[in-house]
């Protein structure tokens, strides 16, 4: 939820409900970082996290690169913006380890990539637990051999980037959360955490039977007042439509609702991140500021259109509670379904 829709706000009341709050970390500067950090531990007692991302490898090709930009000319123009230097960088890693290693938060959890071996152990001694978000098994053993904690295991039905780094992702393809997490629990140990298309207690419970120990649920908090959600993008999350996995706005895989740019960019955008998302940021920007929800990324899930607006302290209590009464009630099911074969 990186880009604005996360808050210290958010991540405290998640944490006063009883859920694992979290700071994203993603486009912001190291010493923004630290200040959320320190927000979220003066008005909170109870544990949270924060999320990195992992630099790529390489940079994207450039001739590519120069047609995609060429494209969008005209959309900066519609939106009185101007497109960005397509860079390549590293969003500040070495800088926000640092941060993260001596304010210490309870969880460090990273995306777009494995952190190295070195790294984990760095965590571990500043008593720092390490997550790693995979996409599929390959990548699930990758994360343990690098010595991660936990994985969030993302299924192809979550918003926003794909967090993989074996396979991007960069198509509809992909594993659902529930075969994913079979899969990937029978070739690790590892604590799993579900991520994707978890909108109710009813889902939260499907994960939590299906071998996961937590959900974490992202679209379903954006419609609360702590997220920073844009307004326009707020007025189109709980309506019925398509979401796509598309690389148009950013240049990596992420999935949203489909709108015009969407529609329009998808199959000439290139595998190009940052860059891609360094070049559309300020027209991005400006369009939201234009309430254009045609013209800017709508990150949802594919669950999207049952958000509810409502406190997020509420929501995550709410769903707590859903789930505890599912998990009940399936648990009744089975004893009567085996008392009744007992008696035949």
């Amino acid at each position: 939820m990186a880009g604005g829709t996360s808050t210290p706000e958010l991540a405290i009341a998640v944490c006063e409900a009883g859920g694992l709050g979290f700071l994203a970390a993603g486009y912001k500067r190291p010493d923004t970082v630290a200040e959320e950090i320190r927000t979220v531990r003066a008005a909170t007692e109870e544990p949270f996290g924060v999320n990195l991302f992992v630099p790529g490898a390489e940079p994207a090709d450039p001739a590519r690169l120069a047609d995609y930009v060429q494209r969008l000319a005209p959309e900066a123009d519609r939106q009185g913006a101007e497109l960005g230097e397509p860079r390549f960088e590293d969003d500040g890693w070495a800088a926000k380890l640092d941060v993260v290693c001596g304010e210490r938060p309870a969880v460090v959890s990273f995306t777009f990539g494995c952190p190295d071996a070195s790294i984990v152990d760095r965590l571990h001694q500043a008593d720092l637990a390490a997550w790693v978000t995979i996409t599929n098994v390959e990548e699930a053993r990758a994360a343990q051999a690098a010595g991660a904690d936990g994985l969030v295991v993302q299924g192809t039905e979550a918003g926003g980037h794909r967090g993989g780094f074996i396979d991007d992702g960069s198509n509809e393809g992909g594993i659902g959360l529930l075969a994913l997490l079979r899969t990937v629990a029978r070739a690790t140990s590892l604590a799993l955490i579900a991520s994707g298309g978890i909108p109710d207690g009813a889902a939260l419970a499907a994960v939590l039977c299906a071998g996961a120990g937590a959900g974490q649920i992202g679209t379903a908090l954006m419609l609360a007042p702590e997220a920073g959600t844009p307004e326009a993008q707020r007025a189109r999350l709980a309506e019925p439509g398509p979401t796509r996995v598309t690389r148009a706005f950013t240049g990596r895989p992420a999935r949203g609702i489909v709108n015009r740019f969407m529609a329009e960019h998808h199959d000439a955008a290139p595998l190009a991140y940052p860059e891609i998302h360094h070049v559309t940021s300020a027209l991005r920007a400006a369009a939201r500021k234009r309430g254009d929800a045609d013209a800017f990324n709508l990150w949802a899930g594919q669950a999207h259109e049952l958000v509810q607006a409502r406190p997020a302290g509420d929501i995550v209590r709410a769903m707590a509670a859903e789930a505890a009464t599912v998990l009940d009630e399936i648990s009744a099911a089975l004893r009567d379904r085996d008392t009744s074969a007992g008696r035949r």
